[in-house]
């Protein structure tokens, strides 16, 4: 049994979603998990857990700014055990664009941070129009329309995958 930190940046919920999945998971294969919002303080030193994953969803082309944060800060202590990311981002919906060497988000993260987790992954995310503000429906609902997405203002759509969460889980159990 491992003691695993999954932290998480999320803008409408549905990294934390993802994460909470996850911990369910993990917690079925025997481990201790702690879910923690980057950018809030950490329930226990990051160096008392065995595992660290960080899940972190993109909004308007870019990760949170307290996700490198975090990474620069606790750099030299991931890099001392077993430590995953993943991406959460509607462009992932795409075949194509839904892996860790093709997303271009993830792509972008690597270039951005020199930390090197032994694992990466992807989710495609989820609109919601109807939880939106007026500004970001608009915009997004724009994007969408130039990417063939969905548009109808009334929109609720989840594009994970979540037999790839239950697998990536799977993954973190054997780091």
């Amino acid at each position: 049994m491992a003691h695993i930190l999954l932290a998480y940046s999320t803008v409408d919920g549905h990294t934390r979603k993802i994460c909470e999945h996850l911990r369910e998971r993990l917690q079925v294969d025997g481990h201790a998990v702690t879910l923690a919002a980057l950018g809030e303080p950490l329930p226990a030193d990051l160096a008392s857990y065995d595992k660290v994953v960080i899940g972190a969803s993109i909004r308007y082309g870019k990760h949170r700014p307290a996700v490198y944060e975090f990474i620069r800060i606790n750099q030299r202590v991931l890099e001392s055990r077993p430590s995953a990311f993943f991406t959460v981002n509607v462009v992932a919906r795409k075949p194509g664009k839904d892996t860790p060497d093709t997303n271009p988000y993830l792509k972008g993260f690597r270039r951005k941070t020199s930390w090197r987790p032994a694992l990466l992954g992807v989710f495609a995310g989820k609109i919601d129009y109807p939880r939106y503000g007026f500004l970001d429906r608009e915009v997004i609902r724009f994007i969408m329309w130039l990417t063939r997405g969905p548009t109808g203002s009334h929109d609720c759509v989840e594009f994970t995958d979540w037999a790839g969460v239950d697998a990536f889980a799977r993954r973190i159990s054997s780091l």
